[in-house]
């Protein structure tokens, strides 16, 4: 009898976890898909000269200048097109920034200001949300080689209280994630087993 009732609770257990994983599959799917950054939006991406901490630092210093000066240009502004018209007039202001910090740090390497609607982003995660690949408006700001990692955030609408450069890089948040899963899953299966087991009186 208890091994008739034993198969009867395999199959329930095996039939009602195929739809609810089909749902929480489906909910991960919309989550990763959520967009907190809006269509019309205006970044800031630095580019450092290498990753020696050294560089890394001073793009530091560089990023928190820049954003200090451009957030508070933008900050009461409500119309992306004013943004943009004040942000273009202003480039020589922001080269102005790097290269004050740059005296300031009496580092001696080259930079390049840019602002155009065709920067190069790679895909990024942060948290729940998935930031896409592709080549959006910003402002770049590349230090002598730019082959150092890089760090941006949103000027407009100002977000830049978010840091999405420190997201994970897709293949490794999928990595992460895959190994995580198998490992929850591995346990509840030794939790199942073990209930069964000791129900049953095979212990």
């Amino acid at each position: 009898m208890r091994k008739l009732v034993f198969f009867a609770f395999i199959f329930l257990l095996i039939f009602f976890s195929l739809p609810a994983q089909g749902v929480s599959e489906q909910i991960d799917e919309e989550v990763m898909e959520f967009q907190v950054i809006p269509d019309e939006a205006i970044r800031l991406r630095i580019l450092a000269n290498s990753d020696s901490e050294e560089d890394q630092e001073l793009k530091r210093v560089i990023r928190d200048r820049v954003n200090e000066e451009i957030t508070d240009w933008v900050q009461h502004l409500t119309d992306i097109d004013v943004a943009r018209e004040l942000i273009a007039e202003r480039i020589p202001q922001v080269e102005a920034v790097v290269a004050e910090v740059l005296q300031e740090e009496g580092k001696e390497q080259s930079f390049e200001v840019e602002y155009g609607k065709n920067i190069s982003f790679p895909t990024k995660l942060y948290g729940n949300y998935l930031y896409p690949e592709g080549e959006y408006e910003a402002v770049l700001i590349s230090i002598g080689e730019a082959e150092g990692a890089n760090w941006w955030c949103v000027l407009f609408p100002p977000l830049c209280f978010l840091d999405f450069s420190n997201g994970t890089s897709v293949a490794a948040a999928e990595g992460d994630e895959q190994g995580l899963e198998e490992q929850e899953a591995a346990e509840e299966e030794t939790e199942v087993k073990f209930f069964l087991f000791e129900w049953l009186g095979w212990s």
